[in-house]
């Protein structure tokens, strides 16, 4: 008898020491470039470490944050890493050499300096738009509160890293983020065990399930763009893979968002105002 479910076997390729720290040593977080010719970690000793792939020697090692790295993102051409610490900052490298750090607050007076934290980061493509690249960071409070303030999502310019928008993403704290392959959908997931899937474009939220989990989600991903992916999607736009602390894998999906021809549009519109003026012809004789 075939079994045709989708499995996933994991096999042991190598193994590297990628966190330092003498008291409590902690990877956190790990990442492939896009072409699959790095492999980069970061951990509680605050150091980004960069690997050859499939050599697993080491590229690169510098010190990134002061403390805890959350989370790090490569640029599709290798050519910008961006890392979030847990010392309220999100820089931007070219290579080992810090090119800037990011202010999302900038243009908003009422948030105080280090109110906020930066949580996730990811690199995302453009629906439509070849050369075009976008960078989208998660912000959570620092503390939390009686009254739980809003968590924050921000898109950004990819390439000169000038922001674009920042949207209130929900008052349960965030704890993942994810990008579909084509950057059409954002995926996020909370401490509380929720999962929502927001519009990149726009930021506004598409699908939300409230304590799917009903503790932390840990990670989520976007089935992938292949023929594989999307006999899996069936005809669904997006599909969606959360995991959480309770060790269960859940499934995500959106369903196609119906649109109408815009000739289809433009008839209607026409048939409308020939209505009009036919209505208004007959209330009022001579009037046209």
């Amino acid at each position: 008898m075939n079994d045709d479910t989708t499995q996933i076997s994991v096999d042991t390729f190598g193994e590297v020491l990628s966190d330092l720290n003498p008291s409590d040593p902690l990877q956190k977080c790990v990442r492939f470039s896009p072409d699959l010719s790095l492999l980069l970690t970061g951990g509680t000793d605050g150091h980004i470490r960069v690997w050859e792939f499939p050599s697993l020697k080491v590229k690169l090692d510098f010190k990134a944050h002061e403390g805890e790295i959350e989370d790090l993102d490569i640029s599709p051409n290798n050519k910008h890493l961006v890392t979030v610490g847990r010392d309220f900052t999100c820089s931007v490298w070219s290579r080992n050499q810090l090119a800037m750090s990011l202010c999302w607050h900038e243009k908003m007076p009422h948030i105080a300096a280090k109110t906020y934290r930066y949580m996730a980061c990811r690199f995302a493509k453009v629906e439509d738009q070849k050369d075009a690249l976008r960078l989208y960071t998660v912000q959570i409070p620092h503390k939390r509160d009686r009254k739980p303030p809003q968590c924050y999502l921000s898109k950004w310019d990819g390439k000169n890293f000038l922001p674009m928008l920042t949207n209130p993403c929900g008052t349960e704290v965030i704890s993942a983020l994810a990008v579909s392959d084509s950057g059409t959908f954002l995926g996020l997931g909370t401490v509380t065990g929720s999962v929502a899937i927001y519009i990149a474009f726009s930021l506004q939220k598409l699908y939300y399930v409230k304590e799917s989990h009903g503790i932390v989600v840990t990670d989520l991903a976007f089935l992938p763009d292949t023929a594989k992916g999307q006999s899996m999607k069936g005809n669904n736009e997006a599909a969606m893979l959360s995991v959480a602390v309770d060790s269960r894998c859940q499934m995500h999906t959106v369903r196609n968002r119906r649109s109408s021809p815009i000739w289809l549009v433009l008839l209607f519109c026409g048939l409308m105002l020939v209505g009009a003026v036919l209505l208004l012809q007959h209330l009022f004789p001579g009037f046209i």
